[in-house]
Parts: C-alpha cells; sequence; structure tokens
C-alpha cells in the first residue's frame, strides 16, 4: 500500500498520530508532507497554494491512498492537483472548527468552517477521534447550513455522518511502567498553555487545596502570548512549596517518565477533542479527574469525572489521603486506546476503503 499523508497543521497531537500510523504499518509505503503549525488562518486556507506548485512531483506520484488531516483544504488541492481526485481519500478530524470555545481567538471562523465543510464533502471516508468530535462537527454544520441565506441543498449532515467513523488518535506508551513514587501526592497537568484549556479553572482549583498535601507539574506546549493565570499560578505554587516541573518538555521519554512517576493526571479543558495527554497519563498510571463533558465521558467512568471545582478538589483530597495510607489509587483502563489495539482498526478501514473505491 503506497499511502500519501497531508498534514496542514502539524501541531503535537498530529505528530504523534501520523509517527504511530508510520511505525504500526510500517510495511505500507509512505510519503509525507507536513506544514508548520503556527498562522492558523493561513495556514488552513493557503495549505492548497503552498503545495499545488512547490510540491506537484510529490503530490503527482503515484499512491494507493490519500490520508489528510482536516486542516487540509482537500477540496480545492483536488481542484488544483487532478490526480490527487482519483485517489480514494480518508480525511482525519483530530478537531473540528466548530467547538471551538468562544474566545479562543482565530479558531472556529466562517472560512475555517467552510473549509472543512468542502474538504469533508470531498472525501471518501471522514475519521473521528472521538463521538464528540462526530456529533459536534455535524451539529455545526447543520447550524451554519440553516444560517446561510439560499440554495442550501438538503441531506448534507446525512451524507456526512455516512461516511464517518470513530478512530481515536492510538496512545503510544508501549514499552513503558508506571514508577509511581511515596511522598507527597504527584499532581500533573499537562496540555497546551492556552485558553481553551482553561487555565483559570486550574487556578480557581490549585487555590482550593490548601489543606492538601501535593506537587503539581505544569508541563505543556507554550506559546509567545500566555494566559495570564500561569504566572499567577506559578508565583502561588512557588509560596506553598508545591511547585513541581514548569514548562515544555521537548524529550518525548523524558515527559512519559514524569507521567509515569506521577500519581494523578488533571485536566481543567473547556474543549478537548480526544484528551490525548489525559490518556497518555492514565496509560501510565496516573489517575484521572476530568471534567463530566467534552470527549472524556466517552473514556472513563463517573468516577473520575468532575462536575465543578468542589468535586474536583473532593477527589484530589481522596487520593491524597489514600496516597497518605500507602493505599493504591484506581486506575482508568484505556488499553482498548493503545497502539496495538487501534492498529488493526486502522489497517481495516484504510484498506477497505481502497477495496470500496477500486
Amino acid at each position: 500500500m503506497r499511502v500519501l499523508l497531508l498534514s496542514a497543521y502539524h501541531a503535537r497531537s498530529h505528530r504523534a498520530w501520523q509517527q504511530a500510523l508510520q511505525q504500526g504499518l510500517a510495511d505500507w509505503h509512505w510519503t509525507t508532507l507536513n506544514l508548520p503549525p503556527r498562522h492558523f488562518a493561513w495556514r488552513v486556507r493557503g495549505n492548497p497554494l503552498s503545495w499545488a506548485l512547490a510540491e506537484r512531483a510529490t503530490l503527482e506520484a503515484s499512491y494507493d491512498l490519500l490520508l489528510a488531516t482536516s486542516m487540509v483544504d482537500l477540496a480545492t488541492l483536488r481542484g488544483l492537483v487532478p490526480a490527487l481526485a482519483a485517489l480514494p481519500t480518508a480525511l482525519y478530524f483530530h478537531e473540528n472548527q466548530f467547538a471551538y470555545p468562544q474566545g479562543a481567538g482565530e479558531h472556529g471562523t466562517l472560512e475555517a468552517q467552510m473549509v472543512s465543510l468542502y474538504s469533508a464533502l470531498a472525501a471518501d471516508r471522514l475519521l473521528f477521534n472521538s463521538r464528540w468530535n462526530l456529533d459536534s462537527f455535524l451539529a455545526g454544520v447543520e447550524d451554519l447550513l440553516k444560517r446561510l441565506p439560499d440554495a442550501v441543498p438538503a441531506g448534507v449532515c446525512e451524507l456526512l455522518a455516512g461516511r464517518a467513523r470513530l478512530l481515536p488518535v492510538p496512545v503510544n506508551v508501549a514499552g513503558r511502567s508506571p514508577r509511581q513514587q511515596p511522598g507527597r501526592l504527584q499532581l500533573v497537568w499537562n496540555h497546551r498553555w492556552e485558553f481553551d484549556k482553561d487555565p483559570a479553572l486550574l487556578l480557581q482549583l490549585i487555590e482550593a487545596l490548601d489543606t492538601v498535601d501535593y506537587q503539581l507539574h505544569v508541563v505543556g506546549q507554550q506559546f509567545r502570548r500566555q494566559p495570564p493565570e500561569f504566572e499567577r499560578l506559578r508565583a502561588r505554587l512557588g509560596v506553598n512549596d508545591r511547585l513541581g516541573h514548569w514548562g515544555y518538555i521537548e524529550d518525548r521519554e523524558r515527559y512519559l517518565e514524569l507521567l509515569g512517576r506521577c500519581d494523578v493526571v488533571l485536566s481543567t479543558a473547556a474543549h478537548d477533542f480526544q484528551g490525548l495527554s489525559v490518556l497518555e497519563g492514565a496509560a501510565l498510571g496516573c489517575t484521572p479527574v476530568v471534567p463530566d463533558r467534552l470527549a472524556y465521558p466517552e473514556w472513563f467512568g463517573k468516577e473520575f469525572r468532575y462536575r465543578d471545582t468542589d468535586q474536583a478538589g473532593a477527589q484530589i483530597e481522596h487520593y491524597a489521603r489514600l496516597k497518605s495510607r500507602g493505599q493504591t489509587l484506581p486506575r482508568a483502563d484505556v488499553s482498548a486506546l493503545e497502539l496495538p489495539e487501534l492498529l488493526p482498526r486502522y489497517r481495516a478501514e484504510l484498506e477497505a476503503l481502497l477495496e470500496k473505491r477500486t
């Protein structure tokens, strides 16, 4: 199988997904084109221009299958490079442009939403990393079509739903074992340092944990502009001697080693289409403490989810007591999302698409 994989906004989770597929399906021949994860609005609209001329020889080579992320303007690219229109094509949705929370900047604009819609209509198969992602995409498309003034055909959402399948990003931590240590409770918050991960809620939660003996590690990708809550959080943790590792860990082995030493992986996200960083922590033995919304109910039972800050604080206090008594903290089983379990599903889905198109 010769696969052309296009990633137009090659963020960390997109890179992890690509590497997992190339590693796990090594008997396939992969050709990849990636664009850096910056200048979002330009990337989403400009990737056909970036590739159609500069990478034309690569795009027109012989392939059996095209696999693209949903940031790729697939409809335009296929028009500019007609050879791509002949390929069976799967579009992978790490996220969608309809469900970003208000205030998350340039995401969720009408232009990005229309690109996403046209790309979905140009693909043969739509792959989503969670039910939440799929449902919010279809709801967003339906709402958008209702707002358009005229000449909107019926049955668009039904057509897209018929092409959609659920196929999460594999959790790839094979060969590593958790090594939780004695002492104070080790918490880790391992998300992008941006508005949509709700650092304000994280700060509020930490301010309510004054009686708990813990250490918090705040890791995840950082950017030049950061929400102000992070500096306030760092100052508070420093005063109380609860500051663990602070900042992004570039080396993945070091990052996974830290996760394996922690007791609890915490999310305060206002949006998460899959929650890969939390799933990695859970696979390495961390007890998840996550919001009772978004994709999290698909992966974790009620005992790991919280409705509000008070409930999240109570869960963390409970886990701190368990650890102080030498008791084992509960673990979430995410083995069904790990690489060895999901690879056969990827292989079967993509091979079936090839056979159907043929």
